[in-house]
């Protein structure tokens, strides 16, 4: 079920923010130089995973000069929800072929990471010459996926809690907040 208007005001109005647009502006510009660094002669794919990766990589688009190619994907575990679910959902998946490709996979958050190893093993399985991760986020807990897992390129670290903003959502909305933000819990249940 939809959030109502008043409670999608007053997350926002509750919410903590935890990076504004100068701090993101900022890490995306050293994603980009790290990036540049390691790509600029090989003519990657970036894949957007929509729908949170699509302010992230349009920020960071602007700041690689270099060619490169783009396509997008959509996979979820979450589908509007503020949990995720177990099994991965293949909405879209990229109509350029990644056979021989050096790919870089671009999201909105590095959480738990079981959506970003599925989608790297994807990747890997159409016969991506190399597969590397870039988040925007890297939300800082112990559940990942895999102990030490790590996206190639981070914009950002953030505490353990409910995020948006920047690509992410809150049920499917707020991911056009300007910064990123942590919304406020009461009784462990994100308001």
């Amino acid at each position: 079920m939809k959030p109502s208007l008043p409670e999608l005001a007053q997350v926002r109005e509750s919410a903590r923010q935890l990076y504004d647009m100068a701090e993101i502006d900022s890490a995306i510009h050293r994603v980009a130089q790290a990036i540049t660094e390691r790509y600029h002669d090989r003519n990657p794919l970036l894949l957007t995973v929509m729908n949170g990766g699509v302010v992230f990589a349009g920020r960071l688009l602007t700041e690689l000069s270099f060619p490169l190619e783009i396509d997008y994907l959509h996979a979820t575990r979450y589908a509007g929800e503020t949990t995720g679910n177990t099994e991965i959902q293949w909405i879209v998946t990229p109509g350029t072929r990644l056979a021989g490709r050096d790919v870089i996979v671009l999201d909105d958050i590095l959480d738990v990471g079981a959506t970003l190893l599925a989608i790297v093993e994807a990747c890997r399985a159409q016969g991506a010459a190399s597969v590397a991760t870039a988040v925007l986020v890297d939300k800082i807990h112990p559940r990942k996926a895999q102990p030490g897992l790590k996206a190639d390129f981070t914009g950002v670290e953030a505490e353990d809690a409910y995020l948006f903003g920047c690509g992410m959502d809150y049920k499917g909305f707020w991911r056009n907040a300007p910064g990123i933000f942590a919304v406020q819990q009461q009784g462990g249940i994100p308001s």
